[in-house]
């Protein structure tokens, strides 16, 4: 505690405004993004398990997806674009050929759930989505 009045006239000597707006925009941009930090609890890569509820489409089929930071895309096969919030919420589009289809939902610690909809082989259906961090 002696030393901090030493440190506070040192401060005030390096304090000049132009040292000192240098010295806070290099530290700003030192530190990653609250959501940036945030969202990236979410990373890794998803199992997700598509049921269809409404259609006449398959269901039961699995698809990797990988979360990075606030973005989500495929692990493997199709493409796969969205994105992630810091509390959970998730929005994904996927395309497979001609097939598409979009959805959301929410994630949270290692599972995930949400809806979905879209046009399968020509088919319009829609269902639910379970999801779990491998």
């Amino acid at each position: 505690m002696a030393h901090f009045p030493q440190f506070l006239s040192s401060l005030a000597n390096f304090a000049r405004p132009r040292r000192l707006a240098l010295f806070a925009v290099l530290a700003t941009a030192s530190l990653p993004s609250t959501a940036d930090a945030r969202a990236s609890g979410y990373d890794g890569i998803w199992n997700v398990t598509f049921a269809t509820t409404r259609g006449n489409c398959s269901s039961g089929y699995s698809v990797p997806f990988t979360v990075t930071g606030s973005r989500v895309s495929s692990a493997g096969g199709g493409r796969v674009s969205g994105r992630i919030n810091r509390a959970g919420a998730v929005a994904v589009q996927v395309s497979v050929g001609a097939s598409h289809a979009s959805g959301g939902g929410r994630l949270a610690g290692v599972n995930g759930a949400g809806s979905w909809k879209g046009i399968i082989s020509g088919d319009q259906c829609s269902g639910t989505w379970q999801a779990t961090r491998t």
